[in-house]
């Protein structure tokens, strides 16, 4: 697990680079929300296992963050019970979701843990729970978290994966929606 170094009573922030300027207060929760709603992500659903239980949450902020050994990283809340059990199992599904499925991307930041795998399609692999229909999918072994403010990052090494690019085009979050991706874009 990554450690940060205390700054003046202050553990969950690394120390300051040397010769960094100082850039002003740093803005209040809900005004730095409004800014990052600037940036378009894809939307997941994170999934593990508490003992035979499902659980799962929705997931917007993940990236890969290195092709050699591959690895991608997730952040999940502090209190998230998502995250409690990915910490008890050590792995991980990520499912990435199409246009079509914006209510369950709903239900699964929202809803009750009970009823977030009411009615969907799952199929296990590997012990852990995978959405059926889900654009792509992949599973991933816990290499290290970092506790990270109020979130904590969960660094994974994917195994098993599959993608599905005949369902649709991914599910996006922008400025507080869900949309659809519609430009197919240059390749």
């Amino acid at each position: 697990m990554v450690q940060l170094q205390a700054v003046e009573g202050r553990p969950d922030q690394p120390p300051p680079a040397r010769n960094a300027p100082e850039l002003g207060t740093p803005p209040g929760a809900e005004e730095f929300r409004q800014f990052m709603s600037n940036w378009p992500t894809g939307v997941s659903v994170v999934t593990s296992r508490h003992g035979r239980t499902p659980v799962g949450c929705t997931v917007n902020a993940m990236m890969s963050v290195s092709l050699s050994p591959p690895l991608l990283v997730i952040s999940l809340g502090r209190d998230s019970g998502t995250l409690a059990a990915i910490r008890s199992t050590g792995a991980f599904a990520l499912n990435v979701l199409c246009t079509d499925q914006r209510e369950l991307c709903r239900r699964f930041a929202r809803g009750a843990q009970s009823e977030r795998f009411r009615g969907v399609p799952v199929q296990y692999h590997r012990g852990l729970p995978v959405l059926s229909d889900a654009l792509a999918a992949t599973l991933c072994t816990v290499r290290e978290t970092a506790d990270c403010g109020d979130h904590v990052l969960v660094v994974g090494m994917p195994g098993w994966q599959r993608s599905r690019p005949d369902i649709g085009p991914p599910l996006v979050f922008h400025r507080h929606h869900l949309l659809g991706l519609a430009d197919p874009g240059e390749g």
